[in-house]
C-alpha cells in the first residue's frame, strides 16, 4: 500500500478495509484440501501447505465486556468503533458480511509438538503429528497501519480442522485471563502479544471441567456451565517454533514434494514479519538464517530474563507456545508469583520443567528445536552448520548473562554480585516473601528489616532469621549506595536510584486472586471489576490510590493457598 499512515481515527469497518494486507495468506501456500468457502471444521489430518481457510463460528448475542484503549490510539481506532454493529460481528465470529477487500473467512495453521525439547506425536488423533494446530483460533485480518503490521486472531472462533474434536470455544473465564494479562505484560515492559477486544455471549454457555469453591484437589473436580467468549489478539505476526518444527519436520523426513521449499517460505516468511530489521535482504539464505538464529536467541533471553523480573511464569511453555518473534504468546496456564518459590508452577501438569526458575532451561530447549528446523535448510553447508551449532551452543552463557544483568537492575547494582544474591535467595524461600511487594519495598532502599516485613508470609522469624536478614539488607544497602555504584548507574541520588528500582519492579502484578471474582462477577454480566483490573494493571509501575493500594498491593489471604483453580488449576479452558 502507498500510504498507510492514519490520518484521522477509524470509526467504521470500512475505513479499516482500507488498511488490510493479507501477507501470510497470500505469500504462502494454502493447503490444497482447504475449502474455497472456509467451511471446514471438522478433524482432518493437513498433510502440506502453510494454513489452511476457515471461518469462524460466530458467538450468539455478543456483549461488550472490555477493549484495549493503548492499542486502539497505537492503531488509529476511535474507541467508539468498538459499539459499531460491523465491527462486532465481525470480532465476535461472524466475517460473512466484511467489506472487500476484507475476506468472508480467516486461516488456521498447523504446528508440531515438542515438550521440554522432545517431540511428541501420540496426543494427535492420527498418530501421525498432522492433526495438531490452531483448534480453536483463528486468525481473520492483517493491517498494515503506520508502517506496522498487525495481525488479528480470534481466540475462541469456533472449530477448525486442527481442534481433535474439541467445540472450539473458549470461556469467558479464559478469556478474561488473557485479555488482561497480554495488555498488563505491555505495561510491566515484557514482549508480548497484545489485546484488542472481548465480547461473550449473553445467553450461549458450554460445559467445562473446573473447581467446587475452596476445593484443594488438583485436577477439576465438577462441570460448570460457562458463558462462551472471543477475544481478539494482535501481534505482527503468530509464527510459533512448534510450526517452523512441522515444516522441519516433513523437510527432513521429505513427507511430500514441496516439503523443503514450503520449510524456506516460512523462514522468509518469518524474517520479512519479525526480523526485517534485523536482516540484510540482499545476503544469501545461509547467512539470513544464521542471522535470525542468532537475533532469536537475543530476543528469546531477554524475554525469559523479563519473565523473571516482574515474577511471571509461563506454566507450558511447549514450543507451540513460544513465538518465533520473541514475545509472550498464550495465557493459558501461566501464573504470577505470589510467594516466592523457584519452584513456583501453578499448572498441575507442568511439573518441575516449566516451574519459574527452570523457565530459562525451557527455553533453550525450544530454541534447539528452532535450529532443528533449520537445519535441513542448510544441508551440505558445513561451516553454516557449523556457526548455527556455535549460537546453539552459546544460548545457556547468554541466557545466564542476561539474568546476572536482570537480577543486578532489580537490586539497583550496576554489576552482579553471586554472593549476594545466593544468600538473597536463600533468606526470600525460608522467610516465604512475597516476591512482588518484596522487591517494591526494597526499592525504597530501606535501612532495616522492619520496612520489609510487610512482604513476609512467616511472620514468627527466629532471632537468627532477623539477624541474617539485617546484614543481608546492610552488605547490600553498602553496595547499592556506594558512590561507584551511583556513578555507573549514572545517578546523583539515593531518591534517584530508588527511582529507577520502582522502574524494573511493579508495584502492581496480576494475581490469580484477583481474578478469580472478576470473571466470576462477569458471568453474572457484572464487568465492572474486570475494568478495574485492566485500569490497575495497566499502570502496574504507578504507586496509584491508596485505595487501589489497599486492595492490591497486599499479601494473598491464608485462605486462598492451595485452592484448585486459583493456586493450582490443570486447564485454563
Amino acid at each position: 500500500m502507498e500510504d498507510n499512515n492514519v490520518q484521522q481515527k477509524i470509526t467504521t469497518l470500512d475505513e479499516l478495509s482500507k488498511f488490510v494486507d493479507y501477507s501470510f495468506i497470500e505469500s504462502l501456500n494454502c493447503d490444497p484440501e482447504s475449502k474455497e468457502d472456509g467451511v471446514d471444521h471438522d478433524p482432518r489430518q493437513v498433510l502440506s501447505g502453510h494454513y489452511v481457510t476457515v471461518n469462524p463460528t460466530p458467538i450468539k448475542d455478543p456483549d461488550y465486556i472490555a477493549h484495549s484503549s493503548g492499542l486502539f490510539n497505537e492503531l488509529g481506532l476511535s474507541d467508539t468503533l468498538v459499539h459499531n454493529n460491523s465491527f462486532i460481528k465481525l470480532f465476535s465470529g461472524n466475517a460473512s458480511n466484511v467489506p472487500k477487500p476484507m475476506r468472508t473467512y480467516g486461516w488456521a495453521t498447523g504446528y508440531a509438538l515438542s515438550i521440554f525439547g522432545t517431540e511428541y506425536f501420540q496426543q494427535c488423533p492420527f498418530q501421525t503429528g498432522n492433526g495438531y494446530g490452531d483448534g480453536r483460533a483463528m486468525s481473520i485480518l492483517e493491517v498494515l497501519i503506520n508502517n506496522k503490521r498487525w495481525e488479528m486472531q480470534l481466540k475462541g472462533g469456533g472449530r477448525t480442522p486442527y481442534c481433535r474434536g474439541a467445540d472450539g470455544r473458549a470461556v469467558l473465564r479464559s478469556s478474561i485471563r488473557e485479555f488482561l494479562a497480554q495488555e498488563h505484560m505491555h505495561a510491566l515492559g515484557v514482549p508480548t502479544s497484545r489485546s484488542l477486544c472481548l465480547y461473550a455471549s449473553k445467553t450461549q454457555k458450554i460445559n467445562r471441567p473446573w473447581y467446587s469453591m475452596d476445593s484443594h484437589s488438583k485436577d477439576p473436580d465438577i462441570m460448570v456451565s460457562d458463558p462462551v467468549a472471543i477475544s481478539t489478539r494482535v501481534a505482527p505476526s503468530f509464527i510459533r517454533v512448534g510450526q517452523l518444527e512441522l515444516f522441519g519436520r516433513r523437510a527432513r523426513k521429505q513427507e511430500h514434494a514441496n516439503a523443503l521449499k514450503e520449510l524456506k517460505m516460512i523462514f522468509l516468511h518469518l524474517m520479512d514479519r519479525e526480523y526485517a530489521d534485523a536482516i540484510d535482504q540482499a545476503l544469501p539464505l545461509e547467512e539470513k538464517l544464521i542471522t535470525l538464529a542468532d537475533a532469536f536467541k537475543d530476543r528469546l533471553t531477554s524475554l525469559v530474563a523479563n519473565w523473571i523480573r516482574v515474577g511471571y511464569c509461563q506454566g507450558n511453555f511447549n514450543s507451540d507456545n513460544c513465538a518465533a518473534g520473541g514475545f509472550t504468546l498464550d495465557y493459558g496456564p501461566f501464573g504470577f508469583c505470589d510467594e516466592f518459590n523457584p519452584g513456583f508452577q501453578s499448572w498441575t501438569g507442568g511439573g518441575d520443567h516449566f516451574a519459574f526458575f527452570n523457565q530459562p532451561i525451557a527455553a533453550e530447549k525450544n530454541f534447539q528445536m528452532f535450529c532443528k528446523a533449520m537445519e535441513p535448510l542448510l544441508t551440505n553447508q558445513l561451516e553454516a552448520l557449523n556457526r548455527l551449532n556455535k549460537i546453539k551452543n552459546d544460548f545457556s552463557e547468554v541466557m545466564k548473562n542476561k539474568m546476572e544483568k536482570m537480577w543486578a537492575s532489580k537490586l539497583g547494582l550496576a554489576h552482579y554480585n553471586d554472593e549476594l544474591f545466593r544468600e538473597l535467595v536463600a533468606l526470600m524461600h525460608h522467610t516465604q516473601v512475597d516476591y512482588t511487594i518484596f522487591f517494591r519495598e526494597l526499592s525504597t532502599l530501606p535501612n532495616n528489616i522492619e520496612s520489609i516485613k510487610g512482604s513476609f508470609y512467616k511472620h514468627n522469624l527466629s532471632e537468627e532469621g532477623v539477624q541474617l536478614w539485617s546484614n543481608w539488607l546492610e552488605k547490600w544497602r553498602l553496595m547499592a549506595s556506594s558512590q561507584d555504584n551511583l556513578n555507573a548507574l549514572g545517578v546523583q541520588s539515593l531518591d534517584e536510584l530508588s527511582k529507577i528500582i520502582k522502574n524494573i519492579n511493579p508495584k502492581y502484578t496480576l494475581r490469580e486472586w484477583f481474578l478469580m471474582p472478576a470473571y466470576q462477577q462477569a458471568a453474572n454480566q457484572n464487568y465492572k471489576s474486570v475494568r478495574e483490573l485492566q485500569a490497575v494493571m495497566t499502570q502496574p509501575y504507578a504507586e496509584q490510590t491508596n485505595e487501589i493500594s489497599d486492595a492490591y498491593y497486599r499479601l494473598k489471604p491464608a485462605e486462598f493457598f492451595d485452592i484448585g483453580g486459583l493456586s493450582q488449576y490443570s486447564c485454563s479452558s
